[in-house]
């Protein structure tokens, strides 16, 4: 695997006193007051009971709070990853780990978080952390670099103890109420990529989303068998694209193919489906992961789809083309970037 790292390029922000991630090129935002605030969440169907510690510290405290927090989990948990969405419907794609595969041990967890600390604490465009079910806890770091703990009753004081011992004490507010309204965000606030991209062969955020699936085992966490918006509409059929990396059948590591699938199906499950089917006559070409498989809005539609009917009625595959690199000198190809 070729390694990430962060670029050393750049000069870090700060908000007064708050030092931001690296990832934040510039924010016009009235400084933060460091600590915590804490609320108690009842029990509901779908969560049990659980006191939420809502932290915000500056930069250069939070990789031993989130280390320290981490500590708090027990063996077994599970990994969570929110990253900006491709797709049409959705700003934010959720990656769990796989219920079918279950949990895994806090230090096989930490073992890839700690390769990729220092990626996951300055890139304000994923967020990540881990939780368990008995009993119900979670340390969550969100995108913006907040540290979110989430433990049950018997849990509180150790939390407030380990805060307290280094030195973050609880407050009224963190960021100011007018910093969560959107006019009160400049229209030049930036963000930036912060892995060091040299040429082409530079793995990106996209290459690290597909390592920490295969280490944390995750899967995007939506409902297969629909296919609705994140307000919950149903869409009925919709236009899919999928990007998957394949491998020559050769054996040949040197050669490689990118394989698109532009597909119409009603839910997730439909559409995985149907790209199966269509990877089963790719026969010079092995099967390695799915770089992405996100819904299109109709009008975003490539030129050689223009004849499709607005509406759909039918699931069908509707092209595949193959892009394969190593080939008689031919460069690795380039893949859309993902929002932030």
């Amino acid at each position: 695997m070729r390694e990430f790292r962060v670029r050393s390029d750049i000069e870090r922000r700060s908000i007064g006193a708050y030092q931001l991630p690296l990832g934040v090129e510039r924010a016009t935002l009235p400084e933060p007051e460091q600590g915590y605030m804490l609320t108690y969440s009842p029990e509901t169907e779908q969560e049990p009971p659980a006191w939420i510690f809502q932290v915000c510290v500056s930069h250069e405290k939070l990789r031993p709070l989130v280390d320290a927090a981490f500590n708090l989990l027990p063996r077994s948990v599970s990994a969570v990853v929110e990253i900006g969405s491709r797709d049409a419907y959705r700003s934010v794609d959720v990656y769990v780990t796989n219920g079918e595969e279950g949990s895994s041990s806090l230090v096989e967890f930490l073992r890839t978080w700690y390769e990729f600390e220092e990626f996951l604490i300055e890139d304000v465009s994923i967020g990540a952390g881990a939780n368990s079910e008995e009993p119900f806890m979670e340390v969550f770091i969100d995108s913006w670099k907040g540290v979110l703990i989430s433990v049950p009753d018997e849990t509180k004081d150790e939390v407030v103890a380990l805060l307290e011992g280094m030195g973050v004490k609880e407050v009224e507010e963190t960021w100011s109420p007018d910093a969560e309204q959107e006019d009160a965000f400049d229209p030049k606030t930036e963000t930036r990529e912060v892995l060091e991209i040299v040429d082409e062969h530079s793995p990106d955020l996209d290459e690290l989303l597909l390592v920490l699936r295969e280490r944390w085992m995750l899967e995007l966490n939506v409902d297969p068998e629909t296919n609705i918006d994140e307000g919950g509409r149903h869409l009925g059929m919709t236009l899919w694209h999928a990007i998957v990396l394949a491998g020559h059948m050769s054996g040949d590591l040197q050669k490689g193919a990118y394989i698109s699938v532009w597909l119409t199906a009603g839910s997730l499950a439909q559409a995985e489906e149907l790209l199966a089917d269509a990877l089963l006559d790719q026969s010079e070409w092995a099967f390695e992961s799915v770089y992405s498989f996100d819904r299109v809005a109709f009008d975003d539609r490539p030129p050689d789809l223009q004849h499709l009917a607005p509406v759909r009625r039918r699931a069908a595959v509707h092209a595949v083309a193959v892009d394969p690199w190593g080939e008689e000198g031919q460069p690795r190809p380039e893949l859309p970037e993902r929002d932030s």
